[in-house]
Parts: structure tokens; sequence; C-alpha cells
């Protein structure tokens, strides 16, 4: 069934968000939270978070906010604006939640979502991980998902680039 109606609810702020976890934590689902800039999402994208889903009955994604992403990325970044980037992730059917953030991490975020799992894509250690000492301390688990090797955003910018 077709509900593109549903898209623009999966968007939350803090307080919306911190409600429907409590609703999500009632029927004893179990949460996971992942975050990025997501700004030109692709292939690399759709599998990273396809595995996210799998490691809970909901995933939750932290979007950094455009100046969190320009400070991160640097000037001509994002592409996308955050309204666009949220309006992408809460249209794919593994994504039930997402929540813009204006830091440089999501350690604040995580902290208030406190996630059953802390999932990251990448070649990072758990100690490199902003919130995996505070979900594993709250009786949470981290998971780290190998990249697909050939996809980033900057790489698809580059070719865009070349066309010119």
């Amino acid at each position: 069934m077709k509900s593109p109606q549903i898209i623009p609810q999966k968007i939350f702020d803090l307080s919306q968000l911190l409600h429907q976890l409590r609703r999500w934590r009632l029927m004893k689902k179990t949460i996971a939270f992942t975050n990025g800039c997501f700004d030109i999402v692709h292939e690399g994208h759709i599998s990273s978070l396809s595995d996210a889903a799998k490691e809970a009955d909901v995933l939750v994604v932290g979007l950094n906010s455009d100046t969190s992403a320009r400070r991160l990325k640097g000037d001509g970044r994002p592409v996308n604006n955050q309204h666009a980037r949220s309006l992408v992730l809460a249209s794919l059917l593994m994504v039930d939640g997402v929540i813009i953030f204006d830091e440089d991490t999501p350690l604040e975020l995580i902290r208030s979502v406190m996630p059953d799992v802390l999932v990251k894509g990448g070649d990072y250690t758990i100690e490199q991980i902003v919130g995996a000492k505070e979900v594993m301390e709250n009786g949470g688990r981290v998971v780290i998902n190998p990249i697909v090797p050939g996809f980033s955003t900057t790489s698809i910018i580059e070719k865009l680039r070349k066309l010119k």
C-alpha cells in the first residue's frame, strides 16, 4: 500500500521523537540509531541503512543539519539542504524516524535517544565511535558495518564536476 502522506510524519524534532520512542518501547520495540550527512543518497547509503535496520525493530537516523554538514564537509556542502535530505531518508522503507541535529557529533542526541543498538558504517573501532561508551554502559550494543567500496558522495560530486 502506498502512503506518501506518512513520509513527513517520520521526521521528528527532539520532543516528538522522545514521545515516539516511548510509544515504540511500550510496544517492546528495539531501537537502532545511526547518523550521517546523507547528502546525495547512493548505493552505499542504502546498504548501510539496510544493515542498520536489521539490527532492531525500529531505525532512527540522526541527520547532520546544513550548518553541521558544512562544518564537517566544507564549503559547497551539503549539495541538498536538510529538508530535502530528511525527506529522502524518511521515504526509505527501512527508516522509521529522522531527526536533524546541529552539533558536529550526535553525542547529545544519542544520550537522549539511548538506542538499544548504535550502528556505524566504516573502519572504526568501538573506542572511536561517538556515543558507543554511553550506549554500552546502558546495556546496549554497538555494531560496525563495512562500507560498500566504490561509493561516496565526494566521488559523485567529482564525477559531476568533470562532466562540465
